[in-house]
């Protein structure tokens, strides 16, 4: 599943998901943030079944669709495309832009310090 990528409306749709743990189309539907049509989510639940990100149970007449990766495994592969690919494999070069182009709190930018020092404590200890 390394090289299937969630287009930005498949993204909105996994989201709902991950929110709610479950989802049948109509209720995926009614969750989502832009209109489309009933058959469109039916769609892309099917297309996201196909690339292996949720699976489904019968409900009645409908179908419940389920999440089967998890919220956090997917922003790990997000992000290290992300980086691979604009940020040209460097996770510092990535971290310079989210400070240069975000007004961050001072509080902010401690909690982000404080990890990057615990980060390297990790490193430091054998």
């Amino acid at each position: 599943m390394d090289a299937v990528t969630l287009g930005e409306r498949e993204l909105d749709v996994m989201t709902i998901l991950w929110q709610r743990s479950s989802g049948t189309v109509a209720e995926v539907q009614e969750a989502l943030s832009v209109t489309l049509a009933y058959t469109t989510v039916l769609t892309m639940l099917r297309n996201l079944e196909a690339k292996g990100f949720v699976r489904r149970e019968e409900e009645g007449r409908a179908h419940r669709y389920f999440p089967k990766v998890k919220q956090r495994a997917e922003q790990r592969r997000a992000l290290r495309r992300l980086i691979d690919t604009l940020f040209l494999g460097s996770p510092e070069a990535l971290l310079s832009q989210l400070v240069d182009d975000h007004a961050l709190s001072p509080t902010e930018l401690r909690r982000i310090a404080k990890k990057l020092v615990a980060a390297r404590d990790e490193e430091d200890t054998p």
